[in-house]
């Protein structure tokens, strides 16, 4: 029986899961909070016979289904929502609001990167890979991870021990798989050999003036003038140090400074975001922002040195080329010209990596195979109009307020697009 062949057979109804669907939706949680998607995994999970491990690195599990002998292949899906205020309108659009632990700040929270989405797939996959027993054989691990919004996720899961027999007893992959929702037409893949997502550093970094009376700034270090100095001169970095053949992204997010407009304050901190694919480049332009916003204070006369802190760090997810034409091939065959098997890099960044980079391989190091592609969400009619007015920039993009993907074909494609690369290994 053909992977094909197989999805017909025991792919399951797809209601229920759209009914979970729209429930996690409507309830999202944050990075750290994430309960109930991990909860209504879990018990799934078990209903269908996995051997379910829970609060790895925090709301992290997994489930694992042994099936005879074979390679053991590893599934992961990430679980954790934005602060985002949803303006979707839909009928079940989030209206949740939540305190962060991160901060104590109460936000509104939206799924606004398709996580709901990528939860509900997960779930329907292990149901056909139960269902499909008799047509493989090898160990399957669905893993479901939290705070990868954050970049947290996959390193508390490794530092609680995913992969320590003693511990939590998860199965050492042979090869580890993943799949993100993107606002491409639904119904299509894409996969890609080699970089597919950026690396992403990000900082907050506090600058340090004098405050003072708005009407005496002869009298002051006006830390606002110095923040806008750093923001317009970082800009420079991409356009005039960056070799034209490579790409970088240098977003200053946030700037705070002050409470009213007759005070000038004496600091103001500034959020810088650093999106890079290559590690020579990443190394030159964190080095050149630190270098313009040392300057920038020194010719400010700033009070005294800004402090740097690190907020998160995204590794570079860069698919192995012999895993990645496994599943290239297998998608083509299924998914015909659905599949574009050089599809563009993403434009964000993934902790997906480190569940592969950090797991034991039989070498006695570290390090096993992965692939991670896309999957469209955005109804197919309406990509389409909006490609033909040359205005794709109005399709909601991930993190967007409006972004939220339509539930069929998205769900029934993610479900196929994870069992054939699942089954491509499991022979």
């Amino acid at each position: 029986m053909d992977i094909t062949t197989i999805l017909k057979t025991h792919k399951p109804d797809l209601a229920s899961y759209e009914k979970t669907y729209k429930h996690l939706h409507q309830n999202p949680g944050l990075s750290l909070q994430e309960t109930l998607a991990s909860q209504t995994a879990a018990s799934h999970l078990s209903s269908l016979g996995y051997t379910v491990k829970t609060s790895i690195g925090g709301q992290g599990l997994v489930g694992i289904l042994s099936n005879g002998p074979g390679k053991t292949v590893l599934l992961r899906a990430d679980t954790d929502a934005l602060p985002v205020e949803e303006l979707t309108g839909l009928e079940y659009a989030s209206k949740k609001r939540e305190v962060d632990v991160e901060d104590g700040v109460e936000k509104s929270v939206m799924h606004a990167c398709g996580h709901d989405m990528h939860v509900s797939v997960m779930m329907a996959v292990a149901e056909t890979l139960v269902k499909s027993k008799e047509s493989w054989k090898g160990t399957v691990v669905v893993l479901f991870q939290p705070n990868e919004e954050r970049a947290g996720g996959a390193k508390a899961m490794i530092a609680d021990g995913l992969y320590d027999e003693k511990k939590h007893a998860c199965p050492i992959p042979d090869v580890v798989l993943g799949q993100h929702v993107m606002p491409g037409p639904a119904g299509t893949v894409g996969t890609r050999v080699g970089a597919f997502a950026s690396a992403a550093d990000s900082f907050r970094v506090t600058i340090y003036g004098r405050g003072g009376h708005a009407s005496q700034p002869h009298r002051t270090i006006d830390p606002v003038l110095m923040a806008a100095h750093i923001v317009v001169r970082l800009q420079s970095i991409v356009s005039r140090e960056v070799d034209p053949r490579e790409a970088a992204v240098v977003t200053v997010g946030s700037v705070v400074a002050g409470m009213t407009e007759n005070i000038i304050p004496g600091e103001a901190t500034i959020k810088i975001n650093v999106r890079t694919v290559t590690p020579e480049t990443r190394t030159k332009v964190l080095s050149s922002i630190k270098r313009v916003v040392k300057a920038e204070c020194e010719a400010s006369g700033a009070a005294k040195e800004p402090l740097w802190a690190s907020i998160s760090s995204f590794p570079f997810t860069i698919n192995d080329h012999e895993t990645t034409e496994t599943i290239a091939a297998a998608f083509t065959k299924h998914f015909g010209d659905k599949h574009d098997p050089e599809s563009a890099p993403l434009g964000g960044s993934e902790d997906f990596s480190i569940l592969a980079t950090e797991a034991p391989n039989k070498n006695g190091g570290k390090g096993v195979p992965y692939c991670y592609w896309s999957f469209g969400g955005t109804d197919p009619e309406t990509f389409e109009a909006a490609k033909k007015k040359g205005r794709l920039e109005d399709v909601p993009i991930n993190h967007s307020a409006y972004f939220a993907p339509v539930i069929q074909p998205t769900m029934s494609t993610g479900i196929d697009a994870m069992v054939v690369a699942a089954l491509s290994f499991l022979k």
